[in-house]
């Protein structure tokens, strides 16, 4: 758009009200759920709610004109254009007003009789080792919950109390669910200490326990932390709390948005004085899938040579 253009105060501020999640939509965005938020899939650190949006990795938000031109590098007569644009049409849908909700106390929720169902889930869906899966459940880090039966991730505090908790849905149809419980403390995701030098970094709670099923040998005597997301928090926490750890190795997912956080997160230790700085990449998109792969490679050999025998026999 080129030369002056004039926008009412009404236009701006009808533009300002758009729904971002609808907005996005029709741009053909996929957008996760994120607790009462979305987050996209494009760029998990970016979550929206009704006409706001907000950058966790930049720690900076907005509404829905400026959105627009960070994140579609629009200037602002083009911007308010464009969330304009279906006046002649068929109009995007204004955000619902809401008042600022008040933050929940965190409670973690509640816990089944039993962990049959997640435990399938885990070791039999998501091939993780079972020996593996059964350390951290009898440490009270993963259980099943009564309502929808989802794994919950269990962060706990130096004092041992839970102050975080991520929850993935065992439903294997549609778009599994996953979030963060209300009233999470971010400093304090699901994570393991252990008393070297070393902690290994994840995006997911399945991530961290795929890599740990795939490299066991002494997984005990090293930390990792999953940042149920890429904010920094986390990490930084646990450095704190185990000041022994000198060397971190960012194992992100291999996309551009795990990408874009190895990067941001490399910055922020360098600025802290942390000089032994690694990145491991999976050979897929994640740890999970590089698993998967392993496992299928195996039973494919074990069947292979028992179809060998039989025919020698």
């Amino acid at each position: 758009m080129s030369g002056y253009v004039y926008f009412t105060d009404e236009q701006k501020q009808r533009a300002n009200a758009v729904d971002l999640e609808d907005f996005l939509t029709r741009q053909g965005e996929k957008l996760l759920r994120a607790g009462r938020e979305k987050r996209m899939a494009s760029n998990h650190s970016i979550t929206v709610r009704g006409n706001e949006w907000y950058d966790h990795a930049a720690e900076k938000g907005g509404l829905a004109i400026d959105f627009v031109q960070m994140f579609y590098g629009r200037n602002f007569p083009d911007s308010v254009t464009m969330l304009l644009d279906g006046e002649q049409g068929q109009p995007y849908r204004p955000c619902e007003p809401h008042m600022p909700a008040s933050p929940k106390p965190f409670a973690l929720p509640v816990a089944n009789k039993d962990i049959r169902r997640v435990f399938a889930y885990l070791t039999k869906t998501r091939c993780l080792d079972r020996e593996v899966v059964s350390v951290f459940a009898r440490a009270g880090l993963i259980y099943e919950d009564t309502q929808y039966h989802n794994a919950v991730f269990v962060g706990m505090d130096a004092d041992g109390i839970a102050r975080h908790a991520h929850k993935r849905g065992t439903y294997t149809k549609g778009e599994p669910f996953k979030g963060n419980v209300d009233g999470c403390n971010p400093r304090y995701s699901f994570h393991y200490n252990g008393q070297s030098d070393t902690v290994y970094v994840f995006e997911a709670p399945v991530d961290m326990l795929s890599f740990i099923s795939l490299y066991q040998k002494d997984w005990q005597s090293n930390s990792y932390v999953s940042l149920c997301g890429v904010s920094e928090h986390a990490l930084l926490q646990l450095l704190v709390d185990n000041p022994q750890v000198q060397k971190i190795v960012l194992c992100l997912d291999n996309d551009k948005a795990g990408l874009k956080a190895r990067e941001r997160l490399a910055g922020i230790l360098t600025e802290k004085g942390y000089g032994d700085v690694f990145s491991l990449l999976p050979q897929r998109k994640d740890w999970n899938e590089d698993l998967q792969a392993v496992r299928q490679e195996l039973m494919a050999e074990v069947h292979s040579s028992l179809a060998a025998a039989i025919l020698q026999g």
